[in-house]
């Protein structure tokens, strides 16, 4: 028997959160069963949570939890053995698969990531996919030409979980980090990150005026598109990237063609669910390397299986910063 956080349509068809103790033959097909440790919440946890299932769930009963850290029990895959520290993020699970909020899982081999050596369990799902997204973007923006010498890099949605991870791993690389948030209480928690300075979210709330303004930004990670997303591209310095994470501005982009064509800047799209492993593993083993610890613990908060509904509802609201680390055995 195992507890997890079980998702049910009730009789009006609205999803309904409950923890239940399960039979482990419950658990859907797969190459590895793990006894999972800690879990996360992201934005499409807080969709899947929601009394519509956010259009992610497709099956119910169902189990959400998208990221999970934790120790392999069983495996049919030689890549991994009993004992074994692993994590998975990604793949549709806790969407179309049964996720990481319970105390057990099983997925399949192809899924996981071995742990990184300098990473625990707990540590692992304060990164969750919010933080492997922010160095896959990091990596991306480096591939095509960023550096510390090309001057300021801008992150939208800063307070965030993906911006958070991202304004604390690029201060740790040497950039220089403009933080935008729109919420005045989050600025000393993003400069402690490492944030150089904070740009109120207003300042580039305008929808575009002109195709180009003055060149300002070496990269950018945009956890907004919208209309902020169209604005930031006018004023990209000549060959500039960005790296387009996320759409809390919404799903339009109101922008012009000529910054791409007069200053060849780049609009690069970061996956994280179907990331192929070696991009995957190089992002995890970079998190290791350079992500600072003491930073990560000021960006977490803890909370059980029974705090999630709520969190879910507050992630969606907005009003959760940084990342939430879930002991599915507390």
């Amino acid at each position: 028997m195992f507890r997890a956080l079980v998702l049910e349509k009730d009789a009006e068809g609205q999803a309904k959160a409950t923890i239940k103790e399960l039979e482990t033959d419950a658990l859907p097909q797969g190459d590895v069963s793990v006894a999972v440790e800690y879990t996360t919440l992201n934005y499409k946890d807080g969709l899947c949570l929601s009394p519509t299932g956010g259009g992610l769930v497709r099956n119910w009963p169902h189990v959400a939890g998208i990221d999970f850290a934790g120790t392999v029990e069983a495996s049919d895959d030689p890549r991994y053995k009993p004992g074994d520290k692993v994590v998975l993020t990604g793949w549709r699970v806790g969407e179309v698969h049964w996720g990481g909020y319970a105390q057990k899982a099983r997925v399949r081999a192809d899924w996981l990531v071995t742990l990184p050596d300098g990473l625990t369990a707990r540590q692992a799902m304060a990164v969750g996919t919010a933080g492997l997204t922010a160095m896959l973007a990091i990596q991306a923006l480096e591939d095509h030409g960023l550096t510390p010498a090309n001057g300021e890099v801008l992150v939208t949605g800063a307070a965030g979980g993906v911006g958070s991870v991202a304004v604390a791993i690029l201060a740790a690389l040497g950039y220089t980090v403009a933080a935008v948030t729109g919420r005045p209480e989050t600025e000393a928690y993003l400069c402690y990150l490492g944030a150089s300075r904070i740009i109120p979210r207003a300042d580039l709330a305008e929808t575009v005026k002109r195709p180009l303004e003055s060149e300002t930004w070496a990269g950018c990670i945009d956890a907004v598109g919208g209309a902020m997303l169209a604005r930031v591209l006018g004023q990209m310095k000549y060959g500039a990237s960005v790296a387009a994470v996320g759409l809390a501005g919404g799903t339009g982009l109101p922008a012009s063609v000529i910054p791409f064509l007069l200053r060849g800047v780049n609009l690069l799209g970061i996956d994280s669910v179907m990331k192929p492993y070696p991009d995957r593993l190089r992002g995890w083993e970079r998190i290791a390397d350079h992500l600072p610890k003491d930073r990560l613990d000021a960006m977490t908060r803890p909370a059980t299986l029974t705090d999630l509904p709520a969190l879910g509802a507050a992630i969606l609201q907005g009003r959760v910063q940084g990342r939430v680390v879930v002991d599915v055995n507390g």
